[in-house]
């Protein structure tokens, strides 16, 4: 009797097999399940690079290391989070690193040089990023472009402005008010901006996985027409998703800013190619409809993973770019090549 008969019995008829025969036959049961999770292979490498990489440096399970780990996977993981639900759209947004480096200069302009209140300006810088990603996806549904073209425009146009209004020198004197957002840890090893990001990643996930906003995400990502045909207001769909991309970009540059003391120009500038490389090690499709927020961050997590032992090895962190450079190759191409394996089973 073959694997696949004896799963698909009933359970009347497991019980007239021996127990060693249920015993094979639950754990065979186990290791399928497994083997199908959506998120296992994504899982599987993770634990594999970890397990690799405390062996590689006595360092990496330091929880001083585990902490730096936890905090810049905070970072790029808000912008990650952005990125995964419009990938799942079918969309990219490369102007979020560039939303969010604006946002933390303003904030510190408004802090500095204005004297508004630290928390105030906090929130107004979080408006400021949301009426970013609102001024995208309306130039998006509105001049029909593909939103790879139109945010690498809308990129250039908000470094610019963080160049024009900062002459590219940075805003030192930020409160320590907010300092304890970038910079404070909980039980002395888990950052603050790691905890801001998890209640955001479980919200995010509920949302798309057990609300109709959610599934209508999914639907225009596999078909956005027939969503249409089906009364799917397509548009206020992806303006929604362009808007909350754009307030969590701002979030992540306002707690660099708190974590930093300072408002860099530079801030953001290394959150383009990442989180897209992430979203796509995660399982997010390129073309839309599959993947999630959660898959999303674990690709965060093997990037960010990778860059820490380049780190601890002593090697030039300019190889961080190339590193994630060749990651978003080999992701990208190993999509596309399974897509279409995929299809031409179909």
């Amino acid at each position: 009797m073959s694997t696949r008969e004896r799963t698909e019995m009933s359970p009347r008829e497991r019980t007239e097999l021996s127990p060693k025969e249920r015993t094979e036959l639950s754990v065979k049961s186990i290791f399928a399940r497994v083997a199908t999770y959506p998120l296992s292979g994504v899982i599987a490498a993770l634990a594999l690079i970890f397990v690799c990489s405390a062996f590689a440096s006595p360092y990496f399970l330091t929880p001083f290391n585990m902490t730096i780990v936890a905090r810049d996977l905070a970072f790029v993981g808000l912008i990650t989070l952005g990125q995964s639900m419009l990938m799942v759209l079918g969309e990219l947004d490369l102007s979020l690193g560039t939303i969010g480096g604006l946002s933390g200069v303003i904030g510190g302009i408004l802090m500095v040089e204005n004297g508004v209140e630290a928390w105030l300006a906090f929130g107004i810088c979080l408006l400021f990023g949301a009426l970013c990603g609102l001024a995208n996806g309306l130039l998006v549904t509105t001049l029909r472009l593909h939103s790879l073209v139109l945010t690498i425009g809308m990129a250039g146009v908000y470094r610019g402005a963080n160049l024009v209004i900062t002459k590219g020198v940075a805003i030192t004197g930020i409160p320590s008010t907010i300092s304890v957002l970038g910079q404070g840890t909980v039980f002395n090893n888990i950052p603050m901006p790691f905890l801001i990001m998890v209640p955001l990643l479980v919200l995010i996930s509920f949302c798309m996985m057990k609300t109709p906003f959610g599934r209508y995400m999914y639907a225009i990502g596999n078909n956005s027409p027939a969503a249409r045909m089906l009364g799917v207001k397509v548009d206020r769909v992806r303006v929604a998703v362009f808007t909350f991309a754009g307030l969590l970009a701002s979030l992540a540059g306002m707690l660099m800013v708190a974590r930093l003391g300072t408002a860099q120009p530079a801030i953001g500038d290394s959150w383009v190619l990442p989180p897209i490389a992430a979203a796509v090690i995660g399982g997010v499709a390129t073309t839309g409809g599959m993947g999630g927020p959660v898959g999303a961050i674990l690709g965060a997590a093997i990037i960010g993973i990778i860059e820490n032992i380049i780190v601890l090895f002593g090697i030039s962190p300019y190889w961080q770019s190339v590193v994630s450079g060749v990651v978003v190759v080999l992701a990208i191409s190993f999509d596309s090549v399974s897509r279409r394996a995929f299809v031409t089973e179909e």
